[in-house]
């Protein structure tokens, strides 16, 4: 253990949770894989899912590593950097975007032949940029006008561009920003104020929408009829949630076995957002609930080490990044069990995709960052603590051996 501490820093809990996410992950890919080969016809098999699902992991992990020993105090000027190439990237989705494999409503780009999901990307470092600005002025008094341009600018610009091909991807962005902005003691009235501009210039863009149908790209109507799909009490408009449903049923307590779900080969996207109710109809009730709980210990061990970190930057930081995995793992567990209309929204390290894993393991490698650090500083509170009691007992003897010579 000793061996693999020197080499593994920060919190060894959240690296467990890491590990046993990864390796949980390859038997339900291998599984669902299933429905590409056979149903989309993507030309590769179900082995070449499985093999292609251990290298993102592989890689993931490597990110992990690699970002894990990296200071994270220089994260907050590769923030603004990493802020203007997440623009560059978003607008030139929307302009040569695709979507891949049918799979969801995203829009992708190729960067040398690897799909990448931009938004993705975004999210981490609007919050990392966010994280930043609110460690700037804490404890300083500044009016909200103030806050527009350094603040509300560079997110208005974001969420604009993520939220057009994507509107569940924007939505989860924006409740993650104000999250942060609430920990960072950002001022209630403000965050009110900003909310109810920002559903006024929703309603507007979606009146402009009405009038002018053919002036935005058709995602606008996927928004409307996913919404319509979901409150709809037909059956056959809501079939990929109905048949999500039968999977988890079907699962009981124990569930069908691994490789043996029969709903697999009729949801559509069984691979991707109902990935979950795959999982329950193969592992149960038993192994969803595992599921949950792993997700649930990794949001216990954000929040501790947020508490452990040594400076504001640090505390925001580990929550911004962390507990969107956190939320969006909920918001895929939803969607499978009915609560929630289709969204998108992977479930981390599960949901087949390079992006997505990738993406979840550079916001796990910040958040061990933070970690490595605090334990460090810890160490050396610890070591500086047991110098004092051993300078003490040597100034105690010191002190004795002075009596006695006395008394000789």
């Amino acid at each position: 253990m000793e061996r693999f501490r020197r080499y593994l820093k920060g919190d060894i809990s959240l690296w467990g949770v890491i590990l046993f996410f990864a390796l949980l992950s390859f038997l339900p890919v291998y599984s669902s894989s299933s429905n590409l080969v056979y149903l989309e016809r993507t030309g590769i098999s179900t082995r070449g899912y499985l093999i292609r699902h251990v290298g993102l992991i592989a890689a993931g992990l490597l990110i992990i590593y690699l970002i894990h020993r990296f200071p994270y105090r220089y994260f907050r000027p590769l923030a603004r950097l990493g802020l203007l190439l997440s623009w560059i990237l978003l607008f030139f989705a929307l302009l040569k975007g695709s979507t891949i494999e049918g799979a969801n409503a995203s829009r992708w780009i190729y960067i040398m032949g690897i799909s990448f999901q931009p938004s993705a990307f975004a999210m981490i470092i609007l919050l990392m940029y966010v994280a930043s600005y609110l460690a700037e002025v804490y404890e300083t008094k500044y009016s909200f006008v103030e806050s527009i341009l350094p603040l509300w600018l560079p997110v208005g610009i974001t969420l604009a561009m993520v939220t057009l091909p994507n509107l569940s991807t924007g939505a989860m962005m924006y409740a993650m920003v104000l999250m942060v902005l609430y920990i960072g003691r950002y001022p209630i009235k403000y965050i009110l104020g900003s909310s109810i501009l920002a559903v006024l210039l929703f309603a507007l863009f979606m009146l402009v929408v009405k009038a002018f149908p053919d002036a935005f790209p058709h995602r606008v109507d996927t928004w409307k009829n996913r919404i319509e799909t979901f409150m709809s009490k037909d059956k056959e408009e809501n079939y990929q949630s109905e048949r999500a449903k039968m999977a988890i049923v079907s699962g009981g307590f124990w569930g069908q076995g691994a490789g043996k779900s029969v709903m697999k080969n009729l949801l559509p996207q069984g691979s991707s957002d109902f990935i979950f109710a795959i999982v329950v109809e193969e592992y149960g009730l038993l192994g969803g609930s595992a599921l949950i709980l792993l997700f649930i210990i990794m949001l216990v061990r954000f929040v501790v080490i947020s508490m452990k970190a040594t400076t504001i930057f640090g505390k925001l930081l580990v929550l911004g990044v962390g507990i969107p995995i956190v939320f969006q793992g909920f918001v895929n567990m939803g969607v499978s069990v009915g609560l929630l209309p289709v969204t998108g929204q992977n479930l981390p390290f599960f949901t087949t995709g390079g992006t997505s894993i990738w993406m979840t393991c550079m916001a796990l490698g910040i958040v061990l960052s933070v970690s490595a650090k605090s334990v460090k500083s810890e160490e050396r509170k610890v070591k500086s603590e047991q110098g004092s009691e051993v300078s003490e007992q040597r100034s105690e003897v010191s002190e004795q051996r002075s009596d006695i010579d006395e008394r000789i």
